[in-house]
């Protein structure tokens, strides 16, 4: 029986079988066993059938799909991680390109690379490269995908000392719209290379991403330290000062929400309204405990919990506080230096959080992402301070979910006029011009031109979505 398409057409058995010919990977169509689990994605939220689940296992396999979707007018969606909020990876009606059977990460220690393929995880990224002592910038989720972390910019526990993770990218395998490979980096279409990164998925498929690593651990100075919410505001601007002289080897976020139950968090607290800072140390643990010390020191802390952790420990340190098949709804606002202002907002709007999984991490910016040239790359706002992202969570089952969008919809209202732009990759459904106030409008244009080369007909429009017209 044919399937019904986004647009309405019937995708007929012969074009799949004639597909599954070309194939190397599986082709799940819904009723088979295995479709449900297929097209599952990490915010239970979003629910999307797709006409046809293509698992590819190659970049071979990633040119068919892309060919069979503009042979049979198909829409088609992409999943890496499968971890967007906005559920990009999934498309209604069309075609899933999956690439999470991709996960393969090949590490060259002696000039301090790593190709990993675009289905990868921060799990693997961290297992390969940490097993030779090396490491790059990652998400702060192990299950976080790898792709869309990087294309939109790629924010984590190690940015300050290393950069973004765009800015440790050296070169990428693309896929285009028209199912033609291409090799982006400085020296092969630089235009490319530049859109790639901050540009999100709109400009073509990668399966495979070559990071710069550096030398990390095994083990670092990190964890967890906490105080009671009404030491937040004297918190949040003790960090603001320590901030102005702190060293690059430091990454610290802040983190507003109720104490959940993990394990670095004694059971008197847990349920409890905290304002936590988390920090990983990416050098020496002698020098970071004496860099920590006036951190540690501040105040009378409900619990501390830094210590020397295993990297790869602390990079899954919030995976339980994140599982997937819970809903989800984010906004971001990008901040300057945290003014009491802004801070009197901040604790005011977490202070009235709606559900006991939502959170509000503020993520700390500044040494080498602050560095790099604005224009160098398509990701925008390297001179905010900070990046704030107002996280509504919530179980499957809850009645009201409304209260927890309404949330984070107040919140993030009531921080624009401190608003420095926002991070695509903390999307959820910010209005229409969100977007070129993410770029600013010569980036946003250059971006344009840039679809319009590459993608004319929007082909990859199942993103934050860049429009060619």
């Amino acid at each position: 029986m044919p399937v019904t398409t986004e647009a309405e057409r019937p995708l007929e058995s012969n074009a799949i079988a004639q597909l599954a010919g070309r194939f190397q990977g599986e082709l799940i169509e819904p009723g088979d066993p295995s479709y449900e689990w297929a097209r599952r994605i990490w915010n239970g939220q979003i629910d999307r059938r797709p006409a046809l689940i293509a698992r590819c296992t190659g970049t071979a396999d990633v040119i068919e799909a892309v060919r069979f979707a503009r042979e049979c007018e198909l829409a088609a969606s992409v999943r890496g991680g499968g971890h967007a909020v906005a559920g990009h990876a999934l498309c209604e009606g069309g075609l899933l390109i999956d690439l999470s059977a991709m996960n393969a990460v090949r590490v060259n220690p002696l000039d301090r690379t790593a190709r990993a393929q675009g289905g990868c995880l921060n799990v693997h990224l961290d297992r390969e490269t940490q097993a030779l002592g090396l490491a790059t910038t990652g998400g702060i989720v192990s299950h976080t995908g790898i792709g869309g972390l990087t294309l939109g910019g790629g924010i984590g526990h190690l940015m300050r000392k290393y950069g973004l993770a765009i800015d440790t990218l050296r070169s990428c395998d693309v896929v285009t719209a028209d199912g033609e490979l291409v090799v982006a980096s400085a020296e092969q279409n630089p235009d490319l290379f530049w859109g790639l990164r901050g540009g999100g998925g709109n400009f073509g498929i990668v399966t495979s991403f070559e990071y710069a690593l550096e030398a990390l651990g095994p083990t670092v100075l990190a964890g967890m330290l906490a105080h009671p919410i009404d030491q937040a505001p004297a918190v949040l601007r003790a960090l603001r000062d320590y901030l102005t002289d702190a060293p690059d080897d430091l990454g610290v976020m802040a983190i507003l929400r109720l104490a959940p139950p993990l394990p670095v968090v004694p059971e008197a607290l847990h349920g409890q309204p905290i304002v936590a800072l988390v920090v990983c140390y990416a050098g020496a643990i002698d020098e970071g405990e004496r860099a920590l010390r006036p951190l540690r020191e501040f105040g009378s802390p409900a619990f501390d919990a830094i210590a020397p952790t295993p990297y790869v420990a602390h990079q899954k340190m919030f995976d339980p506080a994140f599982p997937h098949g819970r809903h989800y709804y984010w906004k971001s606002r990008k901040l300057g230096p945290l003014s009491d202002a802004a801070i009197e907002l901040v604790v005011e709007h977490a202070s009235a959080i709606t559900s006991p999984v939502s959170a509000v991490p503020i993520f700390s910016l500044g040494g080498s992402v602050a560095r790099v040239a604005e224009e160098e790359t398509a990701f925008t706002g390297r001179g905010a301070a900070h990046d704030i992202n107002i996280v509504a969570a919530w179980q499957p089952d809850d009645p009201e979910p409304e209260r927890h969008i309404e949330w984070v919809r107040r919140f993030w209202s009531a921080l624009e006029p401190h608003s420095e732009g926002v991070y695509v990759n903390f999307m959820s459904d910010e209005p229409g011009d969100a977007l070129a106030l993410a770029y600013g409008p010569k980036k946003y244009e250059r971006l344009r031109a840039l679809k319009r080369t590459y993608d004319p007909t929007n082909f990859f429009r199942f993103n934050q979505n860049i429009s060619p017209a």
